[in-house]
């Protein structure tokens, strides 16, 4: 059980709630699903060589939805790969764009133009 607090939508004032484990995880079930199915899709459009080194290495999780309990393990058992949660999965993305964009010159070859 959780103790949230937010203001009611229907007339405006503060209010107080206490949610369960389950009602959090009913309220994710399609945004998770959601995301599981683009995946998926994703995977079936994906290259043949890139396809064997997602085989090899697995799914990396980043962002905000990376730190949602247990996503890996969902995103697992539907594609039947490995799939982990990158260190500092907020701000990963931003870190190593910035380290291509020092390194344009080495990874010219390798970055769509």
């Amino acid at each position: 059980m959780m103790e949230i607090k937010g203001r009611d939508l229907m007339n405006g004032v503060p209010k107080e709630l206490v949610i369960s484990q389950r009602q959090v995880a009913e309220a994710l079930a399609e945004p998770v699903s959601a995301i599981i199915e683009c995946v998926k899709t994703t995977l079936e459009h994906t290259e043949p060589e890139l396809a064997a080194d997602i085989v090899d290495k697995g799914v990396v999780l980043t962002g905000g939805g990376a730190l949602l309990g247990n996503l890996d393990f969902v995103l697992r058992h539907a594609t039947g790969l490995p799939a982990s949660i990158a260190d500092e999965p907020l701000s990963c993305v931003a870190l190593g764009t910035g380290r291509c964009l020092e390194e344009m010159k080495t990874l010219k070859d390798v970055l769509i133009d």
